[in-house]
Order: structure tokens, then C-alpha cells, then sequence
């Protein structure tokens, strides 16, 4: 891979979805729209995943522990920018 390159991860779209990724897909989405985090399409090809990857996401920021929300969500803010990451 080149310097400056973005990855590229193949995902199935919303509207392709169907049987456990439609309902994987409804359990991350945004509520109120059908939309997904690239995040968690990168997960599209193994919806279970997804479901795993959704479930530790919660328990991290919303699970029992010394830190507040806003200080988990200023922890993640920071390791994206150190990490160049634009999410």
C-alpha cells in the first residue's frame, strides 16, 4: 500500500441488506434513518461481528466504570487524532 492511501474494505450497502445483516444493520444504525457508520459496515460480510463489535462499543462507553461519558468520548477524540483517524 502507498503512502496517503485509504483502505478500501468491501461492505454491503443498507439497501442491500437483508436476513441477519438487515436486522444487524437496525441494531447500529442511527435511529430515525438508515444509515450506518463505515465503522460498522466494515463489518458487512460477517454481521455477527458487527453484533459483537456494537455490543463492546456500548460496554466501553456506557458500561460500569470511574470514567464518565464525556471522558471516555474525549479518550476516543484523541486517539483518532493521534491515529489520523478521521471517525
Amino acid at each position: 500500500m502507498q503512502t496517503g492511501r485509504i483502505a478500501w474494505i468491501e461492505t454491503i450497502a443498507e439497501a442491500d441488506a437483508s436476513g441477519d445483516l438487515q436486522r444487524a444493520y437496525r441494531r447500529a444504525g442511527d435511529p430515525g434513518s438508515d444509515h450506518v457508520d463505515h465503522i460498522m459496515k466494515i463489518h458487512s460480510l460477517h454481521p455477527q461481528s458487527l453484533i459483537d463489535h456494537l455490543h463492546l462499543y456500548k460496554t466501553l462507553m456506557a458500561g460500569e466504570g470511574p470514567l464518565s461519558l464525556a471522558q471516555r468520548e474525549m479518550i476516543g477524540v484523541v486517539v483518532s487524532a493521534i491515529n489520523r483517524c478521521e471517525y
